[in-house]
């Protein structure tokens, strides 16, 4: 028995039977006098739904998982030679693959696609993360912290089209220039303007505050939704951590259990064999002491 090979197998079952299949491998490694392997194996977590099913992926095999993996040092090599077209195409297609996944899992919840995209996402993000996905051992949602090249929108377009600077006319000579007659100024006309240039400059400051008010808006939501994110991360964690230790006490008092259910029932198959080499005994004894008395008599 080799730590790989359990974890392995594993990590290829199914979530439910994990914990019971981690304790048996566990117990055989110690009765086999590899305490070291046997708190190795037990420290094994148990994967989530998402983990599992990402772990599944990379145990058949899927292109879009080893693409992504690709992909991710492709992205890293775009943003270190500042390669923007190259880093749109990329990034769309990331969000290409990440959404053919997930079309392809119509089962899973909306939590869990979530988490799966995450997953997917980080796989791109992190080479450690990829490798450990791309080893099937995952046991949670993979998170990042999302880098400027890496949020990159997909649908951006391939390349920004550049619009021709304007056309310089040269000045006319002051030898050559006609110099227009003077006109007449409008007193009535002049107010106007000025009334009119100020209420747009309003306008355009009021469009310019409220504009700044909604990003700073979007900003503090997404700070606080990301707050909220990696608490509720940290929770499910804590959560799953109790819920395996549950689960390996409640496997280790069944086996109790079960130990002294047999032993109960050894003890009462031998009380009643107690019982009846007893009855028989008596019943010896008596039938003798019967015919004793009775020699005696005669």
């Amino acid at each position: 028995m080799d730590f790989d090979t359990v974890a392995d197998d594993l990590y290829a079952g199914e979530p439910a039977s994990f914990v019971a299949s981690r304790t048996a491998a566990a117990r055989a490694a110690k009765s086999e006098g590899d305490a070291a392997l046997a708190r190795r194996i037990q420290a094994l977590r148990k994967p989530t739904t998402a983990a599992f099913f990402v772990n599944r992926l990379a145990r058949d095999g899927s292109p879009a998982l080893a693409e992504l993996s690709d992909l991710g040092d492709r992205l890293r090599a775009a943003h270190a030679s500042l390669a923007g077209d190259q880093l749109r195409e990329l990034a769309q297609r990331r969000a290409e693959l990440v959404r053919s996944v997930l079309r392809d899992a119509p089962d899973l919840s909306d939590s869990v696609s979530r988490e799966v995209e995450e997953t997917l996402e980080t796989v791109v993000a992190d080479p450690a993360v990829a490798r450990l996905v791309l080893a099937g051992r995952l046991t949670s949602v993979a998170h990042q912290d999302a880098d400027q090249w890496l949020s990159l929108p997909a649908s951006s377009s391939a390349s920004a089209k550049k619009k021709p600077a304007a056309a310089l006319v040269p000045a006319p000579s002051p030898s050559r220039a006609k110099k227009p007659a003077p006109a007449k100024e409008n007193p009535r006309r002049k107010q106007a303007d000025e009334k009119a240039a100020r209420e747009k400059s309003e306008k355009d400051r009021a469009t310019q505050e409220r504009e700044r008010a909604a990003r700073e808006e979007w900003q503090r939501k997404a700070s606080a939704a990301t707050r909220e994110r990696a608490e509720a991360s940290r929770t499910l964690v804590r959560t799953e951590r109790i819920a395996e230790q549950a689960d390996a006490r409640l496997s280790e008092l069944r086996a109790r259990l079960a130990d002294a259910e047999d032993r109960a029932a050894r003890a009462a198959a031998d009380l009643t064999a107690a019982r009846a080499a007893f009855d028989k005994a008596d019943e010896a004894v008596q039938q003798f002491t019967h015919k004793s008395t009775s020699a005696s008599r005669r």
